[in-house]
């Protein structure tokens, strides 16, 4: 495997075990704490952290002329993701929330796809993740209907955060689009949470934990992401993010108590085929390529 696409791959997994990390922490936080206020303090420590690790005061003269449609809609679809996983969070167990949230990203792996030989990696993606969620107890104390919807809705803007981040790297802003984008959210829903909850907002006692998760949730993932995006396509990457679930349910045990079930251990295992099977498939793909256009 070439080293850059190797350097992506690592990026994501280190993306996914700090954001589940994070949401295990946010869950705690749910306590005391509504999500949308948690989502909104996380987003204003991000943007405030982000902006300050890359310097993003250099691009205000550039602003005038960025594509403002793309930005716009990577900023929408990273803002209203975050909200709605946290209030699926707060109503589901963690591996439930993030196995629902994935079926978006795996749609998108679908659309994308050109060979019928990547159907075997998205199918077995896709029976790790049947096997991942617990449909028997749908109607359990463990499992909400509004729930499982805001869950849905998070996986299919977390499509929408895919496709556009990739349109969103072609501009050549680097790491500032990811503090444009996230600046922008919060400055939207800052009005919400001022409306919905402004004591908890102002309130420091929870600021420690809310930068805590910040960085976990925000800084670290999304600037891990746009690095990835620079080299993996949409195949490789949506189903690469299949570890999500696993990785959910593996903080959630240690974190939260969550247990595993034997069922849950096979849907690991589908799921880690699945995601070494498209990158390797990818990297073939892309030397294949470049052979080809090699001259003789």
């Amino acid at each position: 495997m070439p080293n850059a696409q190797l350097l992506a791959v690592l990026f994501m997994v280190l993306s996914m075990t700090s954001y589940q990390i994070s949401a295990s922490f946010a869950k705690q936080l749910f306590s005391v704490l509504d999500p949308v206020t948690v989502t909104i303090l996380r987003l204003c420590f991000a943007a405030i952290i982000v902006g300050m690790m890359f310097r993003s005061w250099k691009i205000i003269q550039r602003l005038p002329f960025l594509k403002w449609r793309d930005l716009l809609c990577y900023s929408a679809a990273l803002g209203v993701m975050n909200i709605l996983f946290y209030m699926s969070l707060g109503k589901l167990p963690q591996g439930i929330a993030v196995g629902l949230e994935f079926i978006g990203p795996l749609g998108l792996a679908l659309l994308s796809i050109k060979h019928r030989s990547d159907y075997v990696w998205v199918l077995m993606a896709i029976l790790g993740i049947a096997l991942m969620v617990p449909w028997g107890q749908a109607n359990s104390s463990n499992f909400d209907l509004l729930g499982a919807a805001c869950a849905l809705g998070a996986g299919l803007c977390w499509a929408l955060y895919i496709f556009f981040g990739q349109r969103v790297v072609q501009q050549n802003i680097g790491m500032h689009a990811l503090t444009i984008a996230i600046s922008i959210s919060a400055l939207c829903l800052l009005p919400i949470g001022l409306y919905n909850n402004a004591p908890a907002l102002i309130d420091t006692q929870y600021w420690g934990k809310a930068i805590i998760i910040a960085v976990l949730a925000t800084a670290i993932p999304y600037a891990l992401d746009l690095k990835a995006l620079q080299h993996l396509n949409k195949t490789s990457y949506g189903t690469l993010s299949s570890l999500s679930p696993a990785l959910a349910a593996l903080t959630g045990f240690l974190l939260l108590g969550e247990k595993i079930t034997l069922l849950q251990t096979v849907a690991l295992v589908c799921i880690m085929l699945a995601s070494v099977g498209v990158t390797v498939r990818a990297a073939r793909q892309g030397s294949a390529e470049r052979n080809a256009l090699k001259p003789d």
